[in-house]
């Protein structure tokens, strides 16, 4: 189901969205087109009431065993549906009509009826149902008749009880309730009926007094695709209705959002800006149509946006509410587009909205995208850049030389760069696939508009599936000198997960990581998860955790943290997620000092000379308005070696409310930032704080950043150069510890200061590149000698460290 409608302006969204209860799915064939109970009554100019029935479908509907029913506004105890059987079928396209009791009065007769019945309908308000089936129907409430199954059409007029959602307008005997060309039906019956002059036609095109339609065979109208679609991402002919619009079908979808693409093999334009293909959205019922068709389709021209109108997603152009008339079967398919290599500009960016600006497809890639929207493209030994998901998705490029990384994916490296190559491609079944993985010879599908990633090919087709054999990395061995530090966001981990979860993490910690000193943790939850109790305490969480990782080979860790004000730290209602500590007691030891809480900051004292912690586990400006609504930084105070070590776990707000990338806006705005570069400020004046009384202190800054190396939250950290980013001391291509719409980026960061000079730093890729993962982050790692806070003393004690290493192997 689509999260809205197809949006035709704002008077019909208003109806769409309405509350109604529902009679009867929508009809994707026979549907009643026509009511009118006035006939023979004074003043009016039929003489006989009528039903008119339709085919929007593109078969014949066979009607024997099927009924037209009648029941007055009101009904009482003892009111009954009067019946008229039918027999006989309705063209596609084309109608049927029922004539019904006769009056006294009026001028002009019916056309020819294709049945006959003796229905007495009031002028004014009634319900007429098209039920498959002859026997008397007995409901007599709108939800009484919404359980009715043999109900498939249903209409009340003036004050109806029984009716779907709210009744048509009352009538008269002059005026008759007809949809409109396009057929529509949105089970409202006062969005889908209109009064007006009645205009019974029956299954030959006779009108009243024996006229028949000049031109009984369906023509081409005098728009085509490419009319609709226009130079710009909204289309010129929005909310307007287009009649018997030509196309060829080239796909069809039966499930999620319903339709089919048409494409104009004919006449088209020759202007790049405009696509010569088109979506046709069905709403709830599957095309009848099938692939090489050659169709004449009806409806409303509508801009879909995926997320809902207010969001920052641009819009898929389609025909909505559509009817479609068959003209011919088994035609060919126009030649797909080959997409290799498009432009490597993404968007134009003019400060606000670009879906009035006209396309430019050679300089823009999205745009190039957009000018295919609705058309048949191919794609060639796609590469993977973004695995599969439970949702038939994965991403690949089409400009496989774009910053390519070693690993196949392609690294985002600046807002400047957001990689126009990347394509989410849809496909039921999707092959699991990781990052490198192709999908070699051709994958074919239309372009689309979609939620979460934007431009996509829907696919008809996939290419043969590849493995690129992508194996998750295992780091190096740390030195016996060496302090290890890492950070691993677990992703919302609580005892209820799985066990085989806390099992994968465990190994990714033990055998990836190789059992580190110290792992700063990201998203612990409290001990029942999301369950919103008012429970906080996390140690069950932190147990489990720590039991797996001992089960799998590793140290016996122990752990601190501070259990946080309830539900006041964001993340997922209920789970309370901390930032925490876990630390090999046989390597490095804690240093305690009591007094910590979710609402103490943490102090830097001088001892002795040195910077110390007033607390420790402690909370970094706790009350700071930066942190509303967010995790609070958790400082600790460390020894190894005789030598402190200050590491401070950190996990800033999201993105949540940030606009896309790709999205209508350019360049999006991004307002979380503000309040990360918040963050970071008040997690900076801290780092400073312990600087000015020790210029020699060693401070670790580890987690989720939820932000680029070259945001303006990292470059608050490092701007001043006493805290290093040590994702940059990485080869460009390289800087990444997560996949995201199959750009690699990277959220987690290891930060250090700049007296430490001799580590070795690897991000661990083990999760963000596979289908398959125990985390959606990756892991990464520091191995670092702390300093002794004198360089000349540094340099001493290194040099021994070397050769007691040296002696160790």
């Amino acid at each position: 189901m689509r999260p809205t409608l197809p949006g035709v302006g704002t008077a019909v969204a208003a109806l769409v969205f309405a509350a109604v209860p529902a009679v009867a799915a929508p009809s994707p064939d026979a549907l009643i087109s026509e009511v009118y109970g006035g006939g023979g009554n004074s003043g009016a100019t039929l003489k006989q009431d009528f039903v008119e029935l339709a085919n929007k479908g593109t078969s014949p509907i066979a009607l024997d065993g099927y009924s037209v029913q009648y029941i007055s506004a009101t009904p009482g105890a003892t009111t009954q549906w009067g019946v008229t059987p039918l027999s006989g079928s309705i063209a596609p396209g084309k109608t049927f009509l029922v004539a019904e009791a006769k009056g006294t009065g009026g001028t002009v007769d019916l056309p020819a009826p294709d049945a006959t019945g003796s229905l007495n309908m009031s002028a004014t308000g009634g319900t007429i149902a098209l039920v498959n089936g002859t026997a008397a129907l007995t409901c007599k409430t709108a939800a009484d008749c919404a359980a009715d199954t043999r109900i498939k059409d249903l209409v009340g007029y003036g004050t109806a009880v029984v009716r779907e959602g709210t009744a048509a307008a009352a009538l008269s005997n002059t005026t008759s309730a007809s949809r409109g060309t396009g057929l529509g039906d949105t089970d409202d019956n006062s969005a889908d009926f209109k009064a007006g002059d009645p205009s019974p036609t029956n299954s030959k095109g006779e009108t009243p007094g024996g006229g028949t339609p000049p031109n009984p065979d369906p023509v081409p109208g005098d728009k085509r695709i490419h009319d609709i679609q226009g130079v710009t991402r909204i289309s010129p002919l929005l909310g307007q209705k287009v009649t018997n619009v030509p196309g060829v079908v080239t796909g069809t979808r039966a499930t999620g959002d319903r339709g089919f693409w048409i494409q104009d093999t004919v006449s088209p334009d020759n202007d790049p800006r405009t696509s010569e293909g088109i979506f046709v959205y069905t709403a709830g019922s599957a095309p009848t149509v099938a692939v090489g068709d050659n169709v004449l389709v009806s409806g409303t021209v509508a801009e879909y946006r995926p997320g809902g109108e207010t969001g920052s997603n641009q819009t898929l152009t389609e025909i909505a509410k559509a009817t479609t008339i068959t003209v011919s079967t088994g035609n060919p398919v126009p030649a797909p587009v080959v997409l290799k290599n498009i432009p490597a500009g993404y968007l134009p960016a003019p400060g606000g909205s670009i879906e009035q600006l006209p396309l430019e497809p050679d300089k823009y890639g999205l745009d190039y995208l957009e000018s295919l929207e609705g058309t048949l493209v191919q794609v060639d030994d796609a590469r993977v850049v973004g695995p599969s998901n439970a949702f038939g998705e994965v991403w690949v490029t089409v400009n496989p030389d774009q910053n390519r990384n070693e690993r196949g994916g392609t690294t985002y490296t600046g807002y400047d760069q957001p990689n126009s190559g990347r394509l989410k491609i849809k496909a039921t079944p999707m092959p699991v696939s990781n990052v490198g993985d192709v999908f070699a010879g051709a994958t074919v599908g239309a372009i689309e508009y979609t939620n979460y990633g934007g431009y996509t090919l829907a696919a008809l087709s996939l290419g043969r599936h590849v493995s690129g054999n992508l194996q998750r990395e295992i780091t190096a061995p740390q030195k016996e000198s060496e302090l290890s530090v890492a950070t691993y966001n677990v992703e919302n981990l609580d005892p209820s997960d799985p066990q085989e979860k806390f099992d994968r993490l465990a190994d990714g910690v033990t055998t990836n990581l190789r059992s580190p000193d110290v792992v700063v943790l990201e998203e612990i939850q409290d001990n029942n998860g999301a369950v919103n109790d008012g429970t906080v305490a996390a140690d069950q969480t932190l147990q489990k955790f720590s039991d797996a990782i001992v089960a799998k080979g590793g140290p016996r860790y122990q752990w601190r943290q501070i259990d946080p004000e309830n539900l006041k730290d964001g993340g997922e209602p209920g789970g309370n997620i901390r930032v925490g500590f876990f630390f090999n007691p046989q390597r490095v030891s804690f240093v305690d000092r009591p007094g910590g809480d979710f609402k103490t900051p943490v102090e830097v004292v001088k001892k002795n000379g040195r910077a110390a912690l007033s607390i420790s586990p402690g909370r970094v400006d706790p009350l700071n308005d930066a942190w509303a609504n967010s995790r609070k930084p958790l400082a600790g105070e460390f020894k190894f070696r005789g030598r402190t070590v200050f590491i401070v776990a950190n996990h800033f707000n999201s993105k949540g409310g940030d606009e896309a990338m790709h999205g209508r806006n350019q360049p999006p705005t991004r307002s979380s930032e503000v309040q990360r570069t918040k963050q970071a400020t008040a997690l900076k004046a801290f780092t400073e704080q312990i600087r000015a009384i020790d210029k020699g202190a060693n401070v670790v800054l580890a987690g989720d950043l939820n932000d680029y190396q070259f945001s303006p939250a990292v470059k608050t950290l490092t701007g001043d150069g006493n805290l290093k980013a040590l994702i940059e001391t990485l080869p460009v291509s390289e800087r990444y510890s997560y996949v995201f719409e199959g750009n690699s980026q990277t959220l987690d960061h290891l930060l250090m200061s700049k007296n430490i000079t001799r580590f070795s730093y690897d991000v661990v890729h083990i999760n963000s590149e596979f289908a398959d993962q125990a985390s959606d982050h990756d892991p990464q790692i520091v191995h670092a000698r702390p300093s002794t806070g004198d360089a000349n003393v540094d340099r001493i004690v290194f040099a021994l460290e070397d050769i007691l290493d040296c002696l160790k192997k």
